[in-house]
């Protein structure tokens, strides 16, 4: 991997699936800083009454910060609609350079606490959503390589651990995110005929975002995350790599960092006095990955409490 490719995104083509809020936007907001056209396809076309966030809102951010943004109202659980969400992007900007399948759906509750509704639900935006947005985006990410425009495809997903720990409690979440993650794993190698390449990126630590605040039991909030901008930061310096060559990697937002010189990750801290070692971390986080990125150790028990405490309402994220 280069250390030093220039962050140049200037003209490039974005499709990112529910990016109206958290994470998503963020990772568009940084593109769009540095030049990209983003389209944002989501449902929010009205405001949610406990999240901030609509796709216009953001494509207004987006325009702010420089790039182009495009709304588009979109359920990735239906195909006609991430079609004709792809064809508008594709008349809008000319093509698809880049697809971050961000879009997911959460309900951490153990089989007793997860109706088929909601397993459905997650499983239909997750594996099903990622599977389908990558597809109707593929001919396009197709004509972006025979054109050398570096096409990506991002998901939003963990590295695969299936240990029993990741699973019990909250089994049909867990299947549901996975399913992001072995996309990653078939199609990067599928892909390589065409020059497209396709990574999953995943936090270190709990990343603050309105939809978190939602799920989570107002006992257990805490200003012990980091922000957003360190997933935007990370997404930027993988979508900016050679596609031919760097793919199928299961990347951590703080390892990839490490790796491009970054040693100081307080300014992504809430709160800046916070040490290290109090940080909550993420879940699907295998203890190597705390090694390999210098981080403080995986804390087991912590983490399976807070599993076991999240709240069992679904969300969409």
């Amino acid at each position: 991997m280069s250390n030093d490719r220039k962050y140049e995104f200037k003209g490039k083509n974005v499709f990112i699936s529910g990016g109206s809020r958290g994470i998503g936007l963020e990772i568009a907001l940084k593109l769009a800083r540095l030049g990209a056209n983003v389209a944002i396809a989501a449902k929010t076309a009205e405001p949610h009454p406990k999240l901030p966030g609509t796709i216009y809102t953001a494509a207004k951010e987006i325009d702010a910060a420089g790039g182009r943004g495009l709304p588009l109202i979109c359920d990735i659980r239906f195909e006609d609609q991430v079609q004709a969400a792809v064809e508008k992007t594709v008349k809008e900007f000319g093509g698809i350079d880049i697809l971050i399948n961000n879009a997911s759906a959460i309900s951490m509750t153990p089989m007793t606490e997860t109706p088929m509704k909601k397993f459905d639900l997650m499983n239909q935006i997750n594996g099903r959503g990622t599977y389908l947005c990558t597809l109707t985006c593929l001919p396009y990410l197709q004509e972006s390589a025979k054109k050398g425009r570096n096409p990506h495809v991002l998901t939003l997903s963990p590295p695969l651990d299936l240990r029993p720990f990741w699973f019990e409690n909250h089994t049909a979440y867990s299947m549901a995110k996975y399913a992001m993650s072995l996309c990653t794993l078939g199609l990067a190698g599928e892909f390589k005929l065409y020059g497209i390449a396709v990574n999953s990126l995943w936090p270190l630590t709990a990343i603050d975002t309105a939809a978190m605040n939602v799920i989570l039991d107002p006992s257990q909030k805490t200003n012990k995350y980091r922000s957003a901008d360190i997933m935007a930061d990370a997404a930027a310096v993988i979508l900016s790599q050679d596609s031919t060559q760097y793919t199928g990697n299961f990347v951590i937002d703080e390892t990839i960092l490490r790796q491009q010189g970054v040693t100081n990750f307080d300014v992504y801290k809430l709160d800046k006095k916070c040490p290290d070692s109090d940080l909550v971390p993420d879940f699907f986080i295998p203890e190597d990955i705390y090694s390999s990125a210098a981080a403080p150790p995986a804390k087991r028990a912590f983490v399976l409490k807070t599993i076991k405490g999240l709240a069992g309402g679904v969300s969409k994220l």
